[in-house]
């Protein structure tokens, strides 16, 4: 078949075709040019009649497969089909059994050979698996996961694997994973109504959130807007702290709050109106409309001293100045470390407070703005959301991340947790993933040991919580960019699983080293793909619009070079399958 070498150019071979016909079940497999005692490898990319043209790929230099050339062959150098041995240096070890190395799935090319990579060299990276819908996507990631666990002469019992999982589809898929000996999968829904009977609800105590995350939960997209909320944790905790302090520290707002309103210069009507409407919703024991104002020879009420006479006047206004003034503190309340436990509607009270020490009730321009704030925590306090911060009893936050990877009897680690995030809408899910996303990140860079807790997250629907976030421009970092750029080092891994890898941050996917391609024809994805790999051909490109549902393009630092792999069908299947008209329709 193969004849003497024609042409040698660049990274390509033209080698004569001695049988002088064209046998295209030979494209895309590989060859060996063998020359004094070396060995390069190569890939035919074409042929016709006359000529084959041969891709060199790499050499194999005692007993290793290098990708890249640097030797080239000469004019005499005996090419041939590859060895089953020289094979099994190119797409991975067969013993796929072993636990340094994880299946991926079958040649495409080659019958009866297995796809692996190094275990090591794939999960410690950042990943993505791309795919139009209908391509097999779901079923491939569902098989990878399966054969993490289900083949491996090790059972990986110090795992934490988290699936983000947008549609609910992959829990009928880890079932079978939770009988291996010493393996258990935990489920977290966000359906709150009537959550599935083997699933928690999601939860995310509400002490947990800081600054960063307020921001993230309330929607800012103004970074001015930050110090109303550090004030807001601020005196949350104040509040939550000592009684006698919060008490203290409440009046002094109110009573400055107050006085500043009488400082506008309003008319009477409006001063009173203004200070009745106030103390109505913000009020202490000692502080209220109804707290006595004792003067020599007579007490009147707060209320009463706003009395307007027949002048127009409010005769007791001095009255009221002197009463609020000495509530007014100079006293530097300190916050407290304590193990406090509170919740968003101490939040939203705070948050009030917070606004009122600003002035921002005298301030129509930025009341208007901040009030913002105030309204969208609002609405999360009055629908199903506030459930997923109801948590009633203290925790620490490593504390919390490692029970989540215990079983609920807290005796057997969990290696595997599905997170249903169908009853929730796109955008509350987002927040969800960055704020799980940041506390792990946290969790992750605070241990002293380094790397000794990994964990690894896989992001179903990348593209819609992945994006270029504007979150640089208000908290001064997008978390996935954080992680994918310093998280390796940490121990905490991120796969997107993604349609669109042209709406995925471009900072996150610039971050992953390995890359499974199933079937990808829009112009602006195939352009991505392009340009996150130097090894792919313009053929590969072409293959990837037309690939078969189940069947991937792999490439990155876990493999030697660019490989077709058919995925094996996952048992059991996820609830992702294609909706049958037949059974429906008729």
């Amino acid at each position: 078949m193969f004849g003497k070498i024609l042409n040698i150019s660049d990274k390509y071979v033209k080698v004569d075709n001695l049988k002088k016909t064209v046998q295209s079940n030979l494209i895309n497999l590989h060859v060996v040019f063998e020359f004094n005692g070396a060995k390069v490898v190569g890939s035919i990319v074409s042929m016709d009649s006359e000529i084959i043209d041969i891709m060199l790929v790499g050499e194999i230099i005692n007993g290793i497969f290098t990708p890249g050339v640097l030797h080239y062959p000469s004019v005499d150098s005996v090419c041939r089909l590859v060895y089953k041995q020289e094979l099994e240096l190119i797409i991975g070890s067969q013993n796929y059994m072993a636990s340094d190395n994880l299946l991926i799935g079958n040649s495409s090319l080659y019958a009866n050979f297995k796809v692996t990579a190094k275990a090591n060299d794939f999960l410690s990276q950042h990943f993505a698996i791309i795919g139009n819908s209908g391509c097999g996507k779901s079923c491939g990631v569902a098989s990878l996961i399966q054969n993490m666990f289900y083949y491996n002469d090790k059972m990986p019992v110090n795992a934490h694997v988290v699936i983000f999982d947008v549609y609910g589809e992959y829990h009928s898929a880890l079932t079978k994973i939770n009988d291996l000996p010493g393996i258990n999968v935990k489920y977290y829904t966000t359906r709150t109504d009537f959550p599935e009977a083997y699933a928690d609800v999601v939860k995310i105590p509400a002490y947990f959130l800081e600054v960063d995350d307020l921001a993230i939960l309330l929607s800012v997209h103004d970074h001015t807007l930050l110090p109303i909320l550090e004030k807001t944790l601020q005196y949350v905790k104040i509040f939550k702290g000592t009684g006698a302090n919060a008490v203290k520290f409440k009046n002094s707002v109110i009573a400055k709050s107050i006085l500043d309103i009488i400082g506008t210069g309003k008319s009477p009507n409006q001063l009173a109106d203004q200070i009745i409407s106030t103390l109505n919703k913000y009020h202490t024991t000692e502080l209220n409309l109804d707290s006595p104002i004792v003067q020599p020879g007579y007490t009147r009420t707060l209320r009463q001293c706003l009395n307007i006479d027949n002048n127009g006047k409010m005769g007791a206004l001095q009255f009221v100045i002197e009463f609020l003034n000495g509530f007014v503190s100079t006293d530097v309340f300190e916050v407290e470390e304590l193990e406090l436990v509170y919740g968003l509607n101490d939040i939203y009270e705070a948050l009030e407070f917070a606004l009122m020490s600003e002035g921002m009730f005298n301030n129509a321009g930025l009341f208007e703005k901040a009030n913002d704030l105030r309204v969208r925590l609002f609405t999360i306090l009055n629908n199903s959301q506030a459930k997923y911060f109801d948590v009633q009893e203290y925790m620490g936050k490593e504390q919390f991340v490692k029970e989540m990877f215990k079983t609920v009897d807290k005796t057997e680690n969990a290696q595997l947790i599905n997170m249903n995030f169908n009853y929730v809408d796109d955008r509350f899910a987002k927040v969800l993933t960055k704020l799980y996303m940041k506390l792990f990140f946290n969790f992750a860079t605070s241990l002293e040991n380094r790397a000794s807790f990994p964990i690894h997250v896989i992001i179903e629907e990348a593209h819609r919580y992945v994006q270029n976030d504007n979150d640089v421009d208000v908290i001064g970092y997008n978390i996935f960019d954080r992680i994918t750029k310093e998280g390796r080092k940490y121990g905490l891994i991120i796969g997107f699983i993604t349609q669109r890898p042209s709406e995925l941050s471009n900072t996150s996917l610039s971050q992953c080293s390995n890359f499974i391609v199933f079937r990808t024809f829009y112009p602006d994805d195939l352009k991505i793909v392009t340009s996150i790999s130097t090894n792919l051909t313009n053929q590969d490109i072409e293959i990837l619009k037309t690939l078969r549902p189940g069947n991937a393009l792999v490439f990155g630092s876990a493999f030697k070079v660019p490989l077709l792999t058919r995925f094996n069908l996952p048992n059991p299947l996820p609830a992702s399958t294609n909706v049958n008209l037949e059974s429906t329709w008729y």
